[in-house]
């Protein structure tokens, strides 16, 4: 039998508990942000919800990805679970619609940070034959905070209110961050952080080898920009009340999945498992567009969730892949800038084409299944150039 080496360290395990912890924290709240907005008297302000979240996320990227090369990253993976901390904090506080928005834009500066840290950390500490399944594993860990926050968010908030929401959202938070000092650091020749950390050269802000797996990303992640956007109001329209079930439910289904298309795309590559897992999102979207009854919608978020467990980690490792190692948090910061993108256009432009009317739903879930497919023929047009070299 061939010797596989193994990932599973003391590190690697607190990374994951540290990573479910941040996950829980943010995501516990996005499923009542939507009502509470609306209580504010800001419900045409609905798409902004993610996208200025999400826009915040994207422009940090690029720091994230430098400050992670160059001073380490537990620093920035401690930074963007302190953002999430204090924010949850001052939500409670700023109760104007400005104040709300503003909030959601400081908040974007969490999943700038944390995630590109802990990627590029990963991506350090295991052996280079299981990078597919160790992000897969840790993805794991990451999924299931996105599946417990929006299911205890939603039982927390239906009980004691959203104050108490949001100060729980705090305390775990608070917590990963605890974890994150038990961690070794990485990067062995650390750099002081001083001004030149906070200023980029052109080719600082985006990787040219990993542009590929970028585009393909931004165009499968449209259509998570349009779950968190609508799903909330599309459930409530569909009779069901918990409004964070959805989120569960496709959550929960990407969890086991997530291991098996790492350890796939080890053995027979990260595109095949892409296209595979592109395709399912295509249809899932559709399912969701027509969908008429409960049990329909939650079929299309099992296979929702079955997508983005299986693209999640085969994008990342296929972005490691293509990476310089000296580069390599540049590079992450580049694929987040394109996650974060995709979802945030998704986002606003859906909450747009809604513009809180039932009769829209069906164009809106239709525009997340063209997405997928854009991202499909792309990928196909990859396949068809290697052919293509090879061949000459």
């Amino acid at each position: 039998m061939k010797f596989r080496p193994s990932f599973f360290t003391l590190d690697f395990m607190l990374l994951c508990i540290s990573s479910f912890l941040f996950f829980a924290s943010f995501n516990m709240i996005v499923p009542e942000l939507p009502s509470y907005l609306t209580s504010l008297g800001g419900e045409d302000y609905k798409g902004l919800i993610i996208s200025l979240f999400t826009l915040t996320a994207g422009l940090s990227r690029p720091f994230s990805g430098k400050l992670a090369d160059k001073i380490g990253r537990i620093p920035v993976m401690v930074f963007g679970a302190l953002i999430c901390f204090g924010v949850s904090l001052l939500y409670p506080v700023m109760t104007t619609i400005g104040g709300f928005l503003f909030l959601r834009f400081i908040h974007g500066f969490s999943t700038g940070f944390t995630p590109t840290g802990t990627s590029a950390y990963v991506a350090d500490i295991v052996p280079f034959q299981r990078r597919g399944e160790a992000m897969g594993m840790q993805s794991l860990f990451s999924s299931l905070g996105m599946a417990a926050g929006p299911a205890l968010g939603g039982y927390i908030a239906a009980i004691y209110g959203l104050t108490p929401l949001f100060y729980l959202s705090a305390i775990i938070a608070l917590l990963s961050v605890v974890i994150l000092f038990r961690l070794k650091e990485t990067v062995t020749d650390k750099e002081k952080l001083n001004r030149s950390h906070f200023t980029l050269q052109r080719h600082e802000i985006i990787e040219k080898r990993v542009v590929d797996p970028a585009v393909v990303l931004f165009f499968t992640v449209f259509s998570f920009g349009i779950i968190l956007t609508i799903i909330p109001d599309y459930s409530e329209h569909l009779g069901i009340k918990n409004k964070g079930l959805f989120f569960a439910v496709f959550t929960l289904s990407s969890l086991a999945i997530r291991i098996i298309a790492g350890k796939t795309s080890d053995r027979y590559g990260r595109i095949p498992v892409i296209k595979m897992a592109t395709f399912i999102m295509a249809l899932s979207m559709l399912i969701i567009a027509y969908a008429d009854s409960k049990l329909t919608l939650m079929i299309g978020g099992v296979l929702f969730g079955c997508s983005v467990g299986m693209n999640s980690p085969t994008v990342t490792a296929w972005t490691i892949d293509l990476s310089l190692d000296a580069y390599r948090g540049r590079a992450l910061a580049t694929m987040y800038i394109a996650l974060e993108a995709g979802i945030g256009v998704g986002a606003l432009f859906s909450g747009w084409l809604y513009a809180n009317q039932a009769d829209n739903f069906k164009m809106v879930f239709l525009l997340g299944t063209v997405s997928a497919l854009i991202a499909l023929i792309y990928l196909f047009t990859l396949s068809y150039k290697r052919k293509y070299l090879i061949a000459k």
